[in-house]
Order: C-alpha cells, then structure tokens, then sequence
C-alpha cells in the first residue's frame, strides 16, 4: 500500500469477486502498514509517530479506524500510547519478552509438561557449545571468561545470584550469532527463569540449593575452558549432563507444567 493509496480502497468490491472471501478492514491495512516500517527500522525505538491528525489524511481514515488500528498495535507492544498532555504514539521495537509471553499462553493451552520445554534446552546448547568450540575466536572466548569474572554480590538473594549464573545460557546462544536461535531460546529461558523462581523459593535456605550453585560455577568454568581448548566433543558432552541436572533439579519429578510457571 503506498502512502498516497487510500486504505478504504481495499474495501471496494469487484465486479465478479467471490463474496466468501474476507476483505481485510481499512484499521487492519493501517495497522500492516505502520507494522512493516517498525520491523524493518523504517521507525525507530522510541520515535513518536505523526499526530492523528497527519495520519488520517496519510492513509484517508477516520479518527476511528486510525485508533482501532493503534491498540491493533498497542497489544502486539509495537507501539505505547501515552494520552493527556505530552502524550502520543512512540514506537517500541518487537521485544523477545512478548513473544515469550505469548509462546506460553500457547504451551499452557496444551497443558506442556516443564520437562518438554528443558529438553528443547538439552538439544540446542550442547550443540552451541560445540559450534563455539569449533569456530569460536579470542572475542567469544574474552566473552565468556568476563561472563565468568562477573562478581556475584555476597550480599545477594538466592534467587539473584541463581539468575547471575543463568545469564551464562543466553550468552552461549548469543556468541553463536543465530538470530532465530537467539529468539527462540530466549523464549524458552523465559520459561525456566519462572521456573528458578519457583524452585528457589521452595529451597531458599537448603543446602540443595547452594549445592546447585556450587555445580553451575564448577560446570560454567569447565566448559570454557573445553571451549578455549577446542574441545567439542568433551565440551558438549560436559554441557548436555549440566543441563540434564539442571532439569532433574528443577523439575523435581513432579510432572509440573508451564501453566504452573505462569501461575
């Protein structure tokens, strides 16, 4: 739809068209439109879009078709509206927090066991881990061991310093430079961030849990230094048994679900 095409044209029916086929409404075309340009960095983060104003005669709509296409937008979180003075349209870019959000609803539908979700977790970073091994360079390898470096706070909760060891896992799907990994995996720690929470809180003062800990310092460090040594084989290997604790340690042979993370 160029800029100067009226939305509403869409709506015209043609001579002959099957009148079963759904034609997408005039607030549905705005809402691709303005879509499109923030995927593809046509808009940026942050910047407010014209005022309602300049839009409607952008695309030939009235107030209300311009502003149903808006919350279209608000609820997929491409776009925040602040009302009152000051107020207005900025663009927030796709986030991988609401695709995770959303992959849950779906997953908590299906009544998916907790234990599905930490096996997709078992297939991807023991093969990550590998490639790093593999094709790794001193910058990834710089990477992990300032990851490694990073102080824990003594001061810090259980749960806070569970979750600075578990910022090791993304950083491994980071330095493979998969994009779509990146995103899918994201959405599954998304899941077993929940899932830390809710275990940590049923151990908080249990040594199982500073038994946890003490394995996932041991294992983070092993398993760059099989990485710094090329070791892929060693260095997979080591990283799927971390992972397959991990689970037993969380999932707790419970048959917990997603839909118990998210509460």
């Amino acid at each position: 739809m160029s800029v100067a095409e009226p939305v509403g044209a869409a709506h015209e029916e043609r001579p002959g068209a099957d009148r079963r086929v759904r034609l997408p409404k005039s607030a549905e075309l705005v809402a691709g439109h303005l879509r499109r340009q923030i995927v593809r960095g046509e808009l940026a983060a942050g910047e407010a879009l014209p005022s309602e104003s300049a839009l409607m005669a952008q695309f030939h709509v009235s107030r209300p078709t311009l502003r149903e296409a808006f919350r279209v937008l608000e609820s997929e979180s491409l776009i925040m509206v602040r009302m009152g003075p000051g107020g207005g349209v900025r663009v927030r870019p796709p986030n991988v927090d609401v695709a995770a959000r959303y992959a849950g609803l779906i997953l908590q539908h299906q009544g998916t066991a907790l234990a599905d979700v930490l096996a997709v977790r078992e297939v991807a970073e023991p093969q990550a881990v590998a490639h790093l091994a593999r094709a790794g360079g001193p910058k990834e390898i710089a990477r992990l061991r300032a990851a490694l470096a990073e102080p824990v706070d003594p001061a810090a909760s259980p749960l806070e310093t569970l979750r600075h060891f578990e910022r090791f896992h993304p950083l491994l799907i980071e330095l493979t430079g998969n994009q779509t990994l990146r995103v899918l995996m994201g959405m599954i720690e998304h899941i077993v961030e929940l899932a830390d929470r809710s275990r940590v809180q049923s151990d908080a003062g249990s040594p199982d849990l500073d038994t946890a800990i003490a394995r996932s310092r041991a294992a983070h460090a092993r398993v760059v230094d099989l990485i710094e040594a090329r070791d892929a084989e060693r260095a997979e290997r080591l990283w799927r048994r971390h992972l397959v604790a991990g689970r037993d340690y969380l999932e707790r042979g419970d048959g917990t679900t997603v839909l118990d993370m998210f509460g």
